[in-house]
């Protein structure tokens, strides 16, 4: 079992203020596998003053962005050898299938440190531009203590979303990790220790709800970035609002793949398994809406309902396993309540339902419907596990009308034999991210949402805006 003892504040490891701990279980096994300190709201407020004293007094901040590309750029060294460590970590911790983990858990995070290092050594904090009576400096400094709470669905891919530009920026920054996840910040902070980052850069608060609330609204906070839940995003939006503190959100997603006529359906079904149940459906940005027209419906059931069903359920740790458990029970028990939702909605299950595939772990059977209209409520809210919702269209303007009827408008893909039509689709959708015939996020372009899934933008050189302040100096003469 990894067992902490201390938190990493300061650039030390130092003993919490209070008594309680994390237990860390797996959700395949249900044993525990680490417990690490339960952060008081004293140790939220030393980690700030941590931060806030290596933001205002320290080397980082004051430093080019070429200077700390050559450190983030040591990181991305570090964490380049060991990401296979850090993949089967986030599969212990949290039951990503192994090969979920090598393919996007680690490799994804490291994308980011590499390009935020290479975007560093060209970027200027400075420009001159034409005024009215003269020239005029924009210049761009760093936006503070940064308060960086993140999910447990996809840990250091969010952390780092989040910490690779701020630290470009020359931003400090208090990671709150999700309870269910901490043991793979731990690893992270070491890594960070042996890049050279400077003390107080990062800080590590593993906590609840409660100590985050704290977090988000403590005084010496700039700017708070937070993905997670939508219900969660409003409040934490409320009481940066209240503050005029600077918030990024990334929120939640009811994404659609629309099935034109044309699409291939054998080779659209190998590349929708991932974009539809990767990381056991646990992804804001999961394709769980199927939109298809009624020409092919029944032929589109037919085929999701296959595409599932080759999905082997099992130990995540397996590289067989193509679906693992759940995260918590809770989570187990949810998505199950939304799988009686469905059946109650009058929705017919195809493959799947409350039969549980495992005897131990927090295991759901990975359920498909058929019979679902918009209106529904497992096409409206995000489920969060691997349950598909195939719904019917008319014309490809009603496909477009359906994937814009949501509240959300994170991800979403059309999958069809020509392209540049699929383009045509793209460009109506009102989502975030989008991808014709794939889904992908890459580290160089913007990723947030439309609507209720988010505030702002992560990643790309508009990641990097958003931990900065923009300052103009009009001079005369």
């Amino acid at each position: 079992m990894r067992q902490h003892d201390t938190l990493f504040i300061g650039g030390e490891w130092v003993a919490p203020a209070g008594t309680g701990t994390i237990d860390v279980i797996s959700p395949h096994t249900e044993e525990v596998v680490g417990r690490v300190p339960d952060s008081t709201a004293a140790d939220v407020d030393r980690a700030v003053a941590a931060a806030r004293e290596a933001f205002d007094h320290g080397p980082w901040p004051r430093m080019t962005f070429a200077e700390r590309a050559e450190v983030i750029a040591r990181l991305a060294a570090i964490y380049n050898e060991r990401q296979g460590e850090m993949a089967q970590l986030i599969t212990e911790e949290m039951g990503s299938p192994i090969t979920f983990s090598n393919l996007a858990q680690a490799p994804q995070p490291l994308e980011m440190l590499n390009f935020y290092a290479e975007l560093g050594k060209t970027f200027e904090q400075e420009e001159q531009r034409p005024g009215l009576f003269g020239p005029v400096t924009v210049r761009r400094e760093p936006v503070g203590v940064v308060a960086a709470v993140v999910p447990w669905n996809v840990p250091q891919f969010v952390t780092m979303t989040k910490l690779a530009p701020a630290l470009l920026a020359g931003c400090t920054v208090v990671l709150k990790p999700a309870p269910e996840t901490p043991l793979d910040a731990y690893l992270l902070a070491e890594w960070v220790v042996e890049a050279g980052v400077p003390a107080g850069v990062l800080n590590i608060v593993p906590a609840g709800r409660e100590v985050g609330e704290h977090l988000v609204s403590h005084p010496g906070v700039d700017k708070v970035a937070f993905t997670g839940s939508t219900a969660a995003g409003r409040r934490i939006a409320s009481i940066c609002g209240e503050q005029l503190k600077r918030v990024s959100l990334e929120l939640g997603g009811k994404s659609a793949a629309i099935i034109l006529d044309d699409a291939d359906l054998a080779s659209s079904m190998g590349f929708l398994s991932l974009a539809a149940l990767m990381n056991n459906g646990q992804a804001c940005v999961a394709q769980t809406r199927i939109l298809a027209s009624r020409n092919r419906y029944d032929e589109v059931v037919d085929a999701v309902a296959g595409m599932v069903a080759a999905q082997q359920v099992g130990d995540p740790a397996d590289p067989a396993t193509g679906i693992g458990p759940l995260v918590a029970k809770r989570q187990q028990e949810r998505v199950e309540g939304y799988i009686k939702i469905g059946m109650d909605e009058g929705a017919k299950v195809v493959l799947g339902g409350l039969d549980r595939p495992q005897d131990r772990g927090w295991y759901v059977a990975p359920t498909v419907f058929s019979g679902v209209t918009n209106d529904m409520r497992i096409a409206r809210e995000e489920i969060f596990g691997p349950v598909l919702a195939v719904i019917p269209y008319e014309d490809e303007a009603d496909a477009v009308r359906i994937a814009n009827d949501s509240e959300y408008g994170l991800a979403g893909t059309v999958w069809t034999a020509d392209t540049e039509h699929g383009m045509d689709i793209a460009r109506q959708v009102r989502t975030g991210t989008y991808g014709v015939n794939c889904y992908m996020l890459g580290a160089n372009t913007p990723f947030g949402g439309f609507k209720s899934s988010g505030i702002g933008r992560e990643l790309g050189p508009e990641g990097l805006s958003g931990y900065l302040e923009y300052k103009s100096i009009a001079r005369l003469g």
